[in-house]
């Protein structure tokens, strides 16, 4: 597997993989992305625009998976996306492609990655619950309820939770924000 990066000179055949991959990755999940339309459009954002930044996993010409980041701050970038092909799942593929954009942002100079995850798929104990008026106590006790929810793998890569968006998605569908240090 190479990874490298995904630009402006992208061929359009991995650009569309790129939507099909973002498409079906996340087609369990309500917020996301359920027609190749949007799919598109979300991958349109990161070319010719020098606020986002994408790299590819691949297996010679098949893309595999894609991770993108936007630059939110002098010294911050949201990580957003990280989509692997279902098939691909397990892999090492997304710890891989996380590294990749670690490096790059320490290269950048960037201290801090962050990132929001949905629980609108009820993979975490604040799932369906009403977390006002203490929504810090509810962050600093959240646990994964299933090991498949975004948490798991984050938190095993050096996350932190840093804060909940209460009801992001609708009525006790949450928004979990993670951060990691990555530079001085």
């Amino acid at each position: 597997m190479q990874i490298g990066p995904l630009n402006d000179d992208t061929a359009p055949s991995v650009r569309e993989a790129m939507a099909v991959i973002l498409l079906t990755a996340l087609d369990h999940v309500p917020s996301a992305w359920h027609d190749i339309g949007a799919a598109r459009d979300e991958v349109a954002t990161f070319f010719g625009n020098p606020e986002r930044l994408a790299f590819g996993a691949f297996d010679g010409e098949t893309l595999l998976g894609w991770i993108g980041a936007i630059r939110a701050a002098s010294h911050a970038w949201e990580l957003h996306p990280l989509v692997v092909d279902p098939g691909h799942h397990g892999s090492g593929i997304g710890t891989r492609l996380v590294g990749t954009l670690e490096n790059e942002a320490r290269r950048a100079g960037i201290c801090t990655l962050w990132l929001g995850t949905d629980d609108d798929i009820g993979g975490t104990n604040i799932y369906g619950k009403d977390i006002y008026p203490d929504v810090l106590a509810h962050a600093a006790a959240i646990a994964p309820t299933t090991v498949s929810h975004p948490l798991t793998f984050y938190q095993r890569l050096g996350f932190v939770v840093t804060g909940l968006l209460p009801d992001a998605t609708g009525a006790g569908r949450h928004d979990i924000i993670l951060a990691k240090r990555i530079g001085a």
